[in-house]
């Protein structure tokens, strides 16, 4: 049954309190329920007054409903907003104009784009027309929602577009998202619209040109701004110190930063990292100086611009007095400024207090980590950064790509393969092989551990090779002694990719490993075409190419040429000359060195200590030795040992060189005790050869040259028993012998030969011309060395075995086979036979060509009969 108006009208008193008569109205409906309401109305009012009644009371409940949302949106309560539209009957959900605008600029500023979403379909269902204003902020709302592409339709629907804010907004958000280019082409259409950009307009275009590298159109836009009177703008002089940094016109960026009236904190904070970005750390330091006793208050931009130039120039106390100030202005545990102080104290080799830094960082990014990873790497500490790296992963911290190939520079620098291993298990099993930096820093590790096959594997399975993957793999080769494997790879990858000037300093030296003259000359040719003789590192590597291809006046007349000359071309010259023999020419470049103000480190002092003992310069070698420890406080090394105690042993001061091995303030290693047994063997003194094997064997128990070097020893003093014996030890041991070889490049192909071969299609040719070579010895007195063909046998067989020498094979060869008057150039793996020696001299005079040859030790000149090595061999 409805309530009547008079049962209504009965119920005298405040509607809240209870009646007199204590007793609730039995039919009085619910508040909330207007439709209720309205039925109990009906049955004594006309459907006309009931109807506008109704509409008086959506009305009135509608009003209520907007003044409510607006309150609730400047309360930045979204969540109820959002409520109150929801329960808002649908009938009367039109909401004005102003309420949907305050409701989509409060999912603007929250960014709640799901909202912003609901109101828009809302706006949409309903009969609200969308006026310019609020398809203006719908626009807004997308964009400033990350909606970029609703957004960008919706300003394109707009009719009118007359207001730069808009035009701004949709710069800004493209700019964001990095498509700086689309941003820079909606500020031309805005421009040619006609419509007046404001400063906010040109501080978002010049951060493009920014990031664009647009150098040009910086000066263009500037020169602009002047005639448009915005350079006043601190905004705009701001963007204009950022963009003429980051395009590398730092002095531009100088010249505006002190034209600009009114320097705010971002100004300073711009310069400052803008000197640090284009390598001016001490301006840097000096603008921050300025900046600190100018009182203008420091933020942690400031401190985090600063750091890195602190660390670049290695500011340490200054550092230091940073790190104390950022404390007291409680900025101690910023995350940012932690890892740059971990980056500062790291750089200026102070890694004490970048632990403590470390240790007290409540919270560590992947950036700390590796900025500890990387300090301890650059402090030589390498276990330790391997080690880190280790613990990272155990905390859960996965590391990025900078992470990973630091940790790899750790392994190559420190031989780790094993952990290298470990590493690469990590990057195949998240995926990360695929990168090219990773794969580049792997195959760098594999390459600097000597696993080369591991590095080629790494290569093979990279798909989009760049030139630093064949670089490292091309040098790599190099540098572990697979110089073909070098030649071949470069020659592949000269169908693929143009080599640059890298690539020219790496396979230089495999055509120096194995004398490859011919092969050096052509990629000379190739480095002059390109212009990478500019190069000082490719200047180096064709110098020392051309020493160590017995080319030794070229190798003079491209150091002679060359405009600025470094230590290493000085070092390189002075080891050309040494390996040649000519010590005296080596002293000479030395102190022509020293002249020119270079100053001599450990390894020139490798070198001319080499070319001493090459060259039987004892007194020359001592002057040396004592000026390196003396005059420039450079303590030997056991290179400079072992160089001493083969400069004794070549002079036959055997007894002073043992006596200077067991003076040593280092304990000795295999290549210092096998200095002086190769004397003993050119000085025939079994019983110190005996006592110094025994050190070297102890020390290097797998190395098969020092027990061939003592059975040589043993054979040339025809002591076979002994032979036998070592022999049996070598067998014993499994150890195998490293076959003697020689080869010749005739007409760009390389002939090897191998002691006793007969296989070469020329073999007939060759053993005449050596037989007859042996026959006008005779005749002319030369008594064949027997002692050299290290065997037990009749004379006859000895003689036999002689002329098969593979240096003998490879003269020959050369000599029957290149045009009369060309030098005869032979390379051999080891070194050479006192026999082969004497042949080599007589055929330089019989057949009056210059023979040229390397052997393991150094180059023996043998012209008119004579050797250039006068017996320092």
């Amino acid at each position: 049954m409805a309530a009547t108006p008079q049962a209504l009208a009965s119920n005298s008193g405040h509607p809240w309190l209870p009646s007199t008569s204590a007793r609730k109205p039995r039919f009085f409906p619910p508040p909330y329920s207007l439709r209720a309401f309205q039925t109990t109305l009906s049955s004594s009012k006309s459907s006309k007054t009931i109807a506008k009644d109704s509409t008086l009371l959506a009305q009135k409940h509608s009003i209520g409903g907007t003044t409510e949302i607006r309150r609730l949106c400047k309360m930045g309560n979204l969540k109820e907003a959002m409520n109150s539209i929801s329960r808002m009957d649908s009938e009367i959900s039109n909401l004005d104009l102003e309420t949907y605008c305050s409701v989509l600029q409060l999912c603007a500023e929250i960014g709640s784009l799901l909202d912003g979403r609901k109101v828009h379909s809302i706006i949409s269902s309903s009969e609200t027309e969308i006026d310019p204003v609020l398809s203006s902020k719908l626009a807004f709302m997308y964009l400033k929602c990350g909606d970029l592409r609703e957004g960008r339709r919706l300003f394109e629907s707009l009719q009118s577009k007359d207001h730069p804010f808009l035009w701004n907004l949709l710069m800004y958000e493209y700019a964001r998202n990095g498509d700086f280019e689309e941003s820079v082409h909606l500020f031309e259409r805005m421009w040619f619209s006609g419509i007046r950009p404001n400063s906010h307009t040109f501080t978002c275009i010049l951060k493009c040109f920014a990031n664009l590298k647009w150098g040009r159109e910086a000066e263009k836009a500037h020169g602009f701004l002047l005639k448009l009177g915005f350079d006043a703008h601190n905004a705009v002089g701001n963007a204009l110190v950022s963009l003429y940094s980051k395009c590398g016109r730092i002095e531009s960026a100088v010249l505006m930063f002190d034209e600009m009236p009114d320097k705010d904190i971002i100004s300073w904070n711009s310069i400052i990292s803008g000197c640090v970005l284009n390598g001016l750390a001490e301006m840097g330091v000096e603008l921050f100086t300025k900046m600190w006793f100018a009182g203008i208050p420091i933020d942690l931009a400031t401190l985090v611009s600063v750091l890195p130039a602190l660390a670049e120039i290695g500011h340490f106390r200054v550092g230091s007095v940073v790190h104390g100030y950022s404390i007291k202005c409680g900025l101690g545990k910023e995350i940012t400024l932690s890892n740059s102080l971990l980056n500062m104290y790291s750089k200026c080799q102070n890694l004490d207090d970048a632990v403590r830094v470390f240790e007290r960082m409540g919270e560590r990014s992947v950036v700390s980590w590796t900025s500890m990873i990387s300090g301890y790497s650059r402090d030589g500490r390498f276990e330790e950064a391997i080690a880190l790296f280790v613990k990272m992963e155990l905390e859960g911290i996965r590391p990025d790509l900078y992470a990973i190939t630091t940790v790899l520079h750790a392994c190559s620098c420190h031989a780790a393969i094993e952990e290298g291993k470990f590493i690469h298990n990590y990057v195949s099993r998240n995926g990360l092989d695929s990168d090219l930096f990773v794969a580049n820093a792997l195959m760098d590790m594999y390459a600097k551990c000597g696993c080369m096959e591991f590095a080629r594997s790494v290569f093979d399975g990279t798909i989009n090779k760049d030139i630093i993957s064949w670089n490292t793999l091309i040098g790599g080769y190099s540098k572990s002694s697979l110089p073909n494997e070098a030649l071949g790879l470069f020659s592949e990858m000269q169908l693929k990719m143009k080599p640059n000037c890298v690539t020219m300093a790496c396979i230089l030296p495999a055509c120096a490993s194995i004398s490859s003259l011919e092969r050096g000359r052509e990629i000379h040719g190739h480095i002059l075409r390109s212009g990478y003789l500019l190069d000082g590192y490719v200047a180096n590597a064709l110098v020392d190419m051309y020493a160590k291809c017995g080319a030794l006046p070229l190798a003079r007349l491209l150091f002679d040429r060359m405009v600025v000359k470094d230590l290493i071309s000085w070092t390189v010259m002075i080891a050309g000359y040494g390996m040649h023999g000519y010590g005296k020419e080596a002293i000479s470049i030395f102190n022509e060195m020293k002249r020119e103000g270079i100053q001599p480190d450990d390894v020139s002092f490798i070198a001319i200590l080499y070319a001493c003992s090459h060259s039987g310069l004892i007194d020359e070698g001592w002057r040396f030795f004592n000026i390196m420890r003396n005059e420039y406080r450079i303590e030997p090394k056991l290179e400079h040992y072992a160089c001493m105690v083969d400069l004794l042993g070549r002079a036959g001061r055997l007894t002073k060189a043992y006596k200077f091995i067991e003076s040593m303030p280092i304990k000795p290693d295999g290549t210092v005790w096998g200095a002086l047994l190769c004397g003993c063997r050119t000085h025939r003194d079994v019983k110190l050869a005996e006592r110094v094997a025994e050190h070297v064997f102890e020390l290097e128990p797998e190395n098969t040259g020092y027990y061939i070097l003592l059975a040589n020893i043993y054979a040339e003093a025809e002591k076979w028993e002994s032979v036998k014996k070592l022999r049996e030890r070598i067998a014993g041991r499994r150890l195998k012998k490293n076959p003697g070889c020689s080869w010749i490049e005739i007409k760009g192909r390389v002939q090897i030969f191998v002691s006793g071969d007969k296989s070469h299609p020329h073999s007939k040719k060759i053993e005449l011309f050596l037989e007859s070579v042996q026959r006008r010895m005779k005749d002319e007195g030369h008594i064949p060395k027997k002692i050299y063909a290290l065997m037990n046998a009749d004379d006859s067989l000895k003689e036999e075995t002689l002329c098969g020498h593979s240096e003998k094979l490879a003269i020959a060869c050369g000599i029957l086979n290149s045009p009369r008057g060309k030098p005869i150039r032979v390379t051999k793996n080891l070194r050479v036979c006192g026999d082969c020696h004497e042949v080599a001299k007589f055929i330089s005079k019989m057949a009056a060509r210059e023979i040229i040859l390397r052997d393991s030790n150094r180059f023996h000149h043998f012209k008119e009969g004579r050797c250039s090595c006068r017996g320092y061999w």
